[in-house]
This record gives structure tokens, sequence and C-alpha cells, in this order.
């Protein structure tokens, strides 16, 4: 295990170099444009082209600066669950799937659905994947918390306007060198025949394992697998993760009740709202970011929002998430 940190820690170093040497070839060739540019060669494309180049590197840069957490650099796992309200939050909760999943698309991250439960009518009633790459965690963490949709429901035959919410829980996923204690004695584990899309090919036998942490109440399942013990890595993986993260709050919960301050986000609190109707924009209410082209944002577009929430946070000005409404 030892081994394996000196080697990611190696990796790690050498990709800084790589980004420092091209960070430094970009603003050489810059420079010789700039002097073309001075002596009157047509170079106007090619100067701005290098200078966009050069203004996206530095911005990646500065967003791994920021991310700079112990945990920041590390694949994800995220979930998603709709609240109150049946087929309104269930469909908009499918639509936050799809957004994430566009949005780790355009950013080259493997990603894989290890556990989908449809809703009844329409949308979903959960949804946990996994998110691998680097910096998927620190990225993906920006998103945590209650985000509220307000829209003409299309599931309302007189047309009417409707708020739903659904919530995104991120979660570090975690090496095997991280000792995260379960034991067999504390585990239920259930297995059950698959369902949803791609059941039919699954659904053949209980492959499907719900894991339940009896001392915790946490529960996680794993459909994806056509073997039910890669479903039981699956969830593990899952669990040990949930676990961890519950430890590092209550730690942290205890440090704030000490110091006399509390920080932690109640589930009842939007950090961003996304209004189709009767206007249309997005807001962060932790950063007091708007958009008003939805339909990007809702294709994958955050990274503006993610940027702004890192740099807030890394200065110290991040607002609080908005009371619902």
């Amino acid at each position: 295990m030892a081994a394996q940190r000196v080697l990611q820690r190696q990796r790690r170093l050498k990709d800084d170099r790589v980004l420092i040497d091209s960070l430094q070839q970009r603003s050489e060739d810059l420079s010789v444009l700039i002097d073309w540019a001075e002596q009157g060669e047509p170079v106007d494309d090619d100067l701005n082209r290098a200078l966009d180049e050069l203004n996206a590197e530095v911005e990646a840069v500065e967003i791994k600066r920021m991310l700079g957490g112990e945990h920041d650099r590390k694949s994800a796992i995220l979930t998603i669950h709709p609240g109150a309200g049946g087929t309104e939050s269930q469909d908009w909760a499918e639509m936050l799937l799809r957004l994430y999943l566009r949005w780790t698309e355009q950013r080259g991250f493997s990603r894989e659905v290890i556990d989908l439960q449809p809703g009844d009518e329409a949308g979903i009633k959960s949804v946990t994947l996994t998110v691998s790459g680097d910096y998927a965690y620190g990225l993906l963490l920006a998103e945590a918390g209650v985000h509220r949709l307000v829209r003409i429901s299309p599931y309302d035959q007189a047309g009417r306007r409707h708020t739903s919410f659904a919530s995104v829980f991120v979660w570090p996923e975690l090496p095997d060198d991280v000792e995260v204690e379960v034991e067999d004695k504390d585990l239920r584990i259930d297995t059950y025949r698959s369902s949803g899309a791609g059941g039919q090919h699954v659904n053949v036998t209980d492959s499907a394992v719900r894991i339940t942490h009896i001392p915790t109440g946490i529960v996680v399942s794993c459909q994806n697998e056509r073997s039910q013990h890669r479903n039981r890595d699956s969830a593990m993986k899952v669990l040990r993760a949930r676990l961890y993260d519950k430890k590092l709050k209550e730690q942290q919960a205890k440090l704030e009740q000490i110091g006399g301050e509390k920080k932690e986000i109640a589930f009842g609190n939007q950090i961003r709202s996304y209004v189709l109707h009767p206007y249309r924009l997005i807001k962060d209410h932790r950063t007091k970011m708007e958009v008003g082209d939805v339909d990007s944002v809702l294709d994958g577009q955050l990274d503006g929002f993610i940027k702004a929430y890192l740099m807030q946070k890394a200065s110290g000005t991040l607002g609080k998430p908005a009371d619902d409404e």
C-alpha cells in the first residue's frame, strides 16, 4: 500500500511537471506571436487563439490549486434522491441524472450507474453512480445539496406551476488502503431480482444486492452486474465510502460544537434554483451566480457554477443556501 501511495504521488508530480512545461511553451509561443504582430505581420487570428488556449489552461491550473483537500483528487460516488412530490420530483431527479451524465461526458470522466430505481410513472426514485477520474470528487462536491426546479408541470392537466426538489449526495471513492471497519455481524445482506433499465439482461436470477449496515441504518444496493458477487463488491464500496464520510462529519460536528459554530447544511435548504417559468433563470444561492441559458446548463454546462463555488470557498466568501420557498 505504501508503494502504491508513492506511485500515485509520483504520477501527480509528473502531471504537474507536464502542465508547467505546457504553460511555459504556450507563453513562449505567445511572445513570438506578439513580436510578429508588432512587426506588422497578419497574426491576429493566431494570437487570439493562443490567448484563448493559454487562458483556458491557466484557468484549469487555478481550479486544481483550489482542489487541495485530502480526497479532492479521488473519483466520486454520486447519489440522487427526489424529494416529496411523487412523479414531479422523480422526473426532476432523472433530469439531474441526465445533467451529470452529460457533464461527466464533457469532462472525459468514466461513469457507471450501479443502482437505479425507476419511478412509478416517470423519472427515478433513486440512482447511484460512480464517476472515475482525477478530481471528480473535488469538483462534484460543489453539487452536493438540494436542487429546486420551478416549471409548468408536464404531468398537470391544468398546466399549473409546480416546485420540485431533489437532493444530491457526493462521497469520495476510497482506495483499498483506507481502513473502514465493517464487521459481518453488523450487516444484513438481501438479494433480489434486478429491475429497470437493462433488467431483461440481469433479472433472470436474484443477482441484485442490498446491504444494510445495522448500527447506522445506512442502506446501499447495486443491481448493475449480472454477478451477485460483483454487485456485492460494488455495494460494499459505496457502504465504505458512506461510513467514512459519516465518521468525518461526526468529527467535524464535535469540533464545531466546541467552537460554538454550526456550518452543516440541512436537507431543507436549496443550493440552486432552476426556474423555467414564468421566466428562465438558474441561480446558485451560495455564490449568487445567475445564468439565463437554462438549456445549456441542463445539458451539462456546469463548470461556471463549480468554478464560482470553488473560488468563493477558497476566499472564505461562500454564502449559505436559501430556505425553501
